[in-house]
């Protein structure tokens, strides 16, 4: 029988996944820093569950381990280390990571991952899953595409944990693709206006991780995220652009991270139910036709459990040769649309 673990557990989306793994019958190890908040969880769902720090000891926790989901941020501190682990256990690595940081880390390590035999897949979440099925998607549609734009529209709330590791990246601008390299952009300074599903709406550019991971999926060479954006959180956001040295700092860092400890939940459940997501992508090619696909899913929070589950499913299940893989890379396409609240691609095409 395999066996997984779910390493932070006790956090908002950890503890979500743990609840929904059990009520589907799956039975994963609890995993953490801090032993005292992982046993109440451990001790009411009945789960076995481990404490330890992620150091150079954390490869021996995983010697009986196949699969580890990792969903403890933020990620470009903590991932560098399980994935060490991982690759020292020989240990499957999924995590929900966002951060273009720790994807392109990740892909690094493609060689490494190979020859150990073992997958290392970031962005089993709603960060990326949703848009990295549209983006391959559109190569289906458009093989010859050249330029390749993405995003999202939700009233989704936020978690502490995505909240912090917003606060890490905060300094660091927005970021695009252009032929092929990853290139950083002043936060604020992109700006048109998309349909996601919902009808138009001013829309930003934001470093998402597709501008790394869509390029991994596709080969596409200009990629571009965006989400709604009013025009005074327009301003709003160029203001924190111009603001980013002091608030990328430590100490300014450390203030909000605190001010997130003591302000911040994450949203209830009916919350969740009543905000689904709506993907929308953009394909180009050099004659100026232009592919639109367009899903409806379940809220952020919620994809992100139905989608590293059913990753986690489907890679204990079969035999995937070894390395750095995509969400739909691993799987297709079709992933999204398998996952409970998400309804069928629509595409569109407009011509010059």
């Amino acid at each position: 029988m395999n066996k997984w673990m779910i390493y932070g557990a006790n956090g908002y989306t950890g503890e979500l996944i743990a609840r929904e793994a059990v009520s589907r019958g799956m039975s994963p190890v609890l995993g953490g820093r801090n032993a005292d908040k992982i046993r109440p969880l451990a001790t009411e769902l009945s789960l076995e569950f481990r404490a330890f720090a992620l150091d150079e000891h954390a490869a021996e926790q995983l010697d009986d381990i196949d699969l580890v989901l990792h969903c403890a941020g933020p990620f470009q501190v903590t991932s560098e280390p399980m994935i060490h682990a991982c690759l020292s256990a020989k240990t499957h690595y999924l995590d929900i990571t966002g951060e273009v940081s720790v994807f392109e880390h990740t892909h690094s390590l493609h060689a490494q991952a190979a020859e150990k035999g073992i997958i290392l897949c970031s962005g089993v979440g709603f960060d990326v899953v949703p848009t990295d099925c549209v983006a391959l998607k559109l190569k289906e549609e458009m093989p010859e595409a050249i330029e390749l734009s993405l995003g999202f529209d939700s009233d989704s709330g936020i978690s502490p944990g995505t909240f912090k590791t917003m606060i890490q990246g905060l300094g660091s601008g927005s970021m695009h693709r252009i032929d092929g390299v990853l290139t950083t952009v002043p936060i604020g300074s992109q700006h048109r206006t998309i349909d996601f599903g919902r009808g138009s709406r001013p829309a930003m550019g934001i470093p998402w991780g597709d501008v790394s991971t869509a390029f991994y999926t596709t080969g596409i060479p200009n990629i571009s995220a965006w989400i709604p954006m009013a025009k005074p959180q327009l301003y709003g956001a160029r203001l924190m652009g111009a603001l980013g040295p002091l608030l990328a700092t430590d100490w300014g860092k450390e203030k909000l991270q605190k001010q997130v400890e003591k302000r911040v939940q994450g949203p209830d459940s009916e919350l969740r139910a009543n905000s689904p997501a709506y993907i929308w992508g953009e394909a180009r090619n050099q004659q100026g036709i232009v592919k639109v696909v367009r899903i409806q899913t379940a809220n952020v929070y919620d994809l992100t459990v139905y989608g590293s589950l059913e990753v986690v499913r489907r890679l204990l299940k079969l035999k995937v040769e070894g390395g750095y893989y995509t969400p739909a890379g691993l799987f297709g396409s079709s992933l999204v649309e398998s996952l409970p609240g998400s309804g069928t691609f629509e595409v569109d095409t407009f011509y010059p």
